[in-house]
């Protein structure tokens, strides 16, 4: 019988499920069940693999636990502002797109991080950011579309408060309903 190279075999299961797997799993795992379902053997488990492989990836849990904040403020902050600005238009329609585009999200992962962050100062540090970064973009808007500089702050808070504390209460109205509340957040936000 020949000897198992170990190596190799590490090597072939790292290439069979990648990095973003694992970030996909812990993801997903935290918007269900929160920082406590982050751990290696039970994602290995909900990928049906050693836990192995984990370590071709990431050095740690703490490792995965930066990397699951950094792909959220990537994908739920910077390239959605990235689409909404590709779509062009003026600042109205860039800020009927952001609303849009986010009508759909899942408020469970954005719950469960700022629990998370609630009582770990690294994602704390994390949220903070996504929240500045997202609150400026929105100032941005409102002063494209002419509102002087606290009236610009003033829309933006309003805006962004009102989406995390619909996320935070976690009641979501049909799609169609949503989409009627965010134009009409929008037609009220946009006038003076």
């Amino acid at each position: 019988m020949r000897p198992v190279n170990t190596v190799a075999y590490g090597q072939a299961m790292a290439a069979r499920l990648g990095r973003g797997d694992w970030l996909a799993a812990a993801t997903a795992a935290l918007a269900e069940s929160g920082i406590d379902a982050v751990r290696v053997e039970p994602l290995a488990q909900r990928l049906g693999i050693t836990k192995g492989s984990f370590y071709w990836h990431f050095r740690d849990r703490p490792a995965l636990l930066a990397a699951v904040l950094e792909e959220w403020e990537k994908v739920a902050t910077l390239a959605i502002i990235d689409e909404v600005e590709a779509g062009g238009g003026d600042a109205s329609a860039r800020l009927l797109r952001l609303f849009l585009l986010t009508l759909d999200a899942d408020p469970r992962l954005e719950r469960q991080l700022r629990a998370w962050a609630a009582g770990d100062p690294a994602a704390a540090a994390i949220v903070e950011r996504v929240d500045r970064r997202r609150l400026r973009y929105l100032r941005g808007l409102f002063a494209d579309l002419g509102f002087s500089s606290p009236a610009a702050r003033t829309r933006a808070h309003l805006v962004y408060y009102s989406a995390l504390g619909e996320i935070a209460h976690g009641n979501r109205a049909s799609r169609a309903a949503r989409l009627r509340a965010a134009r009409l957040i929008h037609a009220m936000v946009v006038h003076r």
